[in-house]
């Protein structure tokens, strides 16, 4: 079907845009689909958003069915992506005691009382 292979990256244009996914021509014979989902990180409401027809763009070879002749591409598969960490801010969340669950225990030692009379 074509040169290309599983995990190559490939710099393509984008040659169509569907509400589900982005076709984007490798060379002249072969283009491939990059899903909404394979996009960016996050969600994704319109493509309109990250691409346009014409852009050049960089893309992973995720999937090669020969039998379809379908190429599955990734965006999201080059983006560096730090791991979100969680910011502390208050003097309880620092101590490993989240706020929430401290009223929630406030709010219990209350019930039960009220439960005894």
């Amino acid at each position: 079907m074509s040169a290309f292979q599983v995990g190559d990256v490939v710099t393509g244009k984008v040659a169509g845009i569907q509400g589900y996914g982005a076709f984007v021509a490798l060379d002249d014979k072969t283009q491939g689909l990059v899903h909404i989902s394979e996009i960016t990180h996050g969600f994704v409401k319109d493509i309109h958003d990250f691409l346009e027809v014409g852009q050049e763009v960089k893309v992973k070879v995720l999937e090669i069915d020969e039998e379809g002749q379908k190429i599955s591409l990734s965006m999201r598969a080059l983006e560096d992506v730090k791991p979100q960490t969680r910011k502390t801010t208050s003097k309880k969340e620092s101590q490993g005691v989240d706020e929430g669950f401290n009223t929630l225990r406030d709010k219990l030692e209350e019930w039960v009382k009220k439960a005894d009379k």
